[in-house]
């Protein structure tokens, strides 16, 4: 018979994360800050890509914090290989604002977003802590810039765009329109067009005039149709599709 004693609460187990950056300089920071953190907790460290997939493997974390530029396989393989399985930990991608195309790699690696090395300590433990919930981290100007420029870029096998022909020599390949989304609703692209603009459900909840709920659910069918991680995926899909100005 209960005495009417509420049970106790089991703690809330912390963050596990591993480090990856070739700068012990760098890794000695995080775990510092991360000391004075009891829902973060750093369960590895590695210098290299090679390290992070294997230790990613043996530790399982749910969060790897990853560089880019590193000795052998570099952050972009790690993380394609890393984020590969369906209970793969989140990955997020450090790197420098001009290394526009590694992070755009490592985006489309499977990454849940990115940082600058010159950000705040504090604003990248904040960071762990939102990718950790399953939510992605997108430096809006950046990341648009990224997007922007390898959007303007034909990829081999797509129609050229005005004034473009084909290199001298090359041979014509298979005609495919990036802004064809295969099952995918009028107002489903409505919808992808805000998520590109960076815009949260509740943003497009109001700019549409329709409930929280109802853009939450447009939201989880494009990760569905689309075969989306999460939303750094959508907003990529957004800019190649031509819906994200």
């Amino acid at each position: 018979m209960s005495d009417g004693t509420a049970a106790p609460i089991p703690p809330i187990p912390p963050i596990h994360v591993l480090l990856v950056d070739d700068q012990p300089l760098v890794r000695a920071g995080l775990r510092v800050l991360m000391a004075d953190s009891p829902d973060l907790a750093v369960v590895g460290e590695a210098g290299t890509g090679d390290e992070a997939v294997r230790l990613a493997r043996e530790l399982r974390p749910d969060v790897v914090v990853m560089d880019v530029r590193m000795p052998g396989m570099d952050g972009i393989e790690a993380t394609r290989i890393v984020t590969a399985g369906p209970s793969a930990p989140r990955v997020l991608v450090l790197t420098t604002f001009d290394d526009d195309e590694y992070v755009y790699g490592a985006l489309r690696s499977g990454a849940s977003g990115f940082l600058v090395k010159d950000m705040a300590l504090d604003d990248i433990l904040a960071a762990i802590r939102v990718v950790a919930a399953g939510d992605a981290l997108i430096a809006p100007g950046v990341t648009r810039r990224l997007i922007e420029e390898f959007a303007a870029r034909p990829e081999p096998g797509t129609r050229p765009g005005p004034g473009t022909g084909p290199e001298p020599g090359s041979r014509p390949g298979p005609e495919r329109d990036p802004r064809t989304l295969p099952g995918v609703t009028a107002r489903e692209r409505e919808v992808l067009a805000l998520v590109g603009r960076g815009l949260s459900n509740g943003e497009i909840a109001e700019r549409l005039h329709i409930s929280a709920a109802t853009a939450k659910a447009h939201v989880a069918r494009l990760f569905t149709k689309l075969d989306a991680r999460d939303r750094v995926q959508l907003v990529i899909l957004a800019y190649e599709a031509g819906l994200a100005p």
